[in-house]
């Protein structure tokens, strides 16, 4: 099975995040994780299906030689987005215009797919190495990243390093911003809506503090910045509150996205921050959850990122805004960066597709890195 072939049977394959808005029942990542399974044992894989949540295993695949060698692997997220709005079959994996149509094609089963041909291509030379290089596929990227936590927390001292597959059109992105989610809430006292006096609007009140920290805070933030991912920033993504046009709302409230920058993350991070701010400014608003993820900074004179540029000289070492696996992984000590084939642009959308092109260049990327341990090794 040649990588198109492999990339359309992963999208064929629904494994779609049930949180948030999925779109479809067709969710969980357990079909795809049997999947890869069947698919690289007979290679010689020794492949564990690790579970995490229930039903929602990572893939965590040996690669055939020698156990006691240094071990990296190349690990993309089995998880995708919702598929709603999309305008047409996500799963379809269809070929148009040289593309592969489908939820996934680019986040992330389009560099998966180009991580697990070039394995399967040189598992002859994978058992001679010096180094191995293992495959592994994380369950909940896409939320709260259960998987990268887990393997973080149980197998973080058997690896050196770490690939994590995103489309980063073939660039090696060695730092990300971290991220803070961030649910804040205000109250207020119902009343009907004839008589308004009588109440106490929680959405205007919400609306208020919301308008006071996107001016004020966001600007505190902006101040904590990095010569690569620029300045750590606030958005406001959703808001809710009430339950009819007639009764003054008793109850509001709106989560908050903070992208972070290393410089944040080391003097405490977001959420403190705005526990600070709420407070210091008496905003009159209650945090009802938090959710942090730290930035990654890995070293560009880490070894294996130095062979990353060896074997491809093409490659440029770039910053990202998002927020990955990778975090997780080098946070637990595992240096990790991510790369791909496919454009960031391309991921989540309603059309979602990759070139096979970049598909193929995918390929022959991952393959050379491989056949560089032969060549020019550690």
């Amino acid at each position: 099975m040649n990588t198109v072939e492999l990339l359309q049977s992963l999208i064929r394959i629904p494994s779609v995040n049930p949180d948030n808005d999925p779109g479809t029942d067709k969710v969980g990542e357990n079909a795809i994780a049997e999947y890869l399974s069947d698919l690289l044992t007979p290679h010689g894989f020794d492949v564990t299906l690790e579970e995490v949540l229930p039903g929602r295993p990572n893939v965590i695949a040996r690669c055939p030689g020698p156990a006691d060698r240094p071990r990296i692997f190349l690990g993309p997220h089995t998880d995708t987005v919702g598929v709603s709005g999309m305008i047409f079959d996500p799963f379809c994996g269809d070929i148009k215009d040289r593309c592969i149509l489908g939820r996934g094609a680019s986040d992330t089963k389009g560099p998966m797919a180009a991580m697990l041909t070039a394995l399967i291509e040189n598992k002859a030379l994978l058992a001679e190495l010096p180094i191995a290089i293992d495959f592994v596929a994380f369950m909940a990227e896409e939320s709260s990243q259960h998987g990268s936590k887990h393997f973080a927390e149980w197998h973080a001292e058997e690896y050196i390093f770490g690939v994590a597959g995103e489309p980063t059109s073939l660039d090696i992105v060695y730092t990300t911003k971290g991220s803070l989610w961030l649910t804040v809430a205000a109250k207020g006292t119902a009343a009907h809506a004839s008589q308004p006096e009588r109440g106490f609007n929680a959405i205007m009140t919400l609306a208020s503090s919301l308008d006071h920290m996107n001016k004020k805070l966001a600007s505190k933030l902006a101040t904590f910045t990095h010569p690569v991912l620029g300045h750590s920033s606030f958005n406001i993504g959703t808001i809710k509150g009430g339950t009819r046009p007639n009764i003054v709302p008793d109850h509001a409230e709106a989560e908050i996205d903070i992208r972070t920058t290393p410089s944040l993350n080391a003097e405490g991070g977001a959420h403190a921050l705005v526990l600070g701010f709420i407070q210091e400014q008496q905003l009159p608003l209650e945090v009802l959850s938090a959710h942090e993820n730290p930035p990654m900074e890995t070293p560009t004179s880490d070894p294996i990122v130095q062979q990353l540029l060896k074997a491809n000289p093409a490659t440029q070492l770039v910053g990202a805004p998002w927020f990955s696996d990778a975090a997780h992984l080098s946070h637990a000590g595992v240096p990790s960066v991510c790369l791909g084939p496919g454009s960031i642009n391309q991921a989540h959308t309603k059309d979602e597709f990759i070139k096979i092109s970049d598909l193929e260049a995918g390929h022959t990327y991952f393959s050379n890195f491989i056949r560089s341990f032969a060549e020019q090794p550690l």
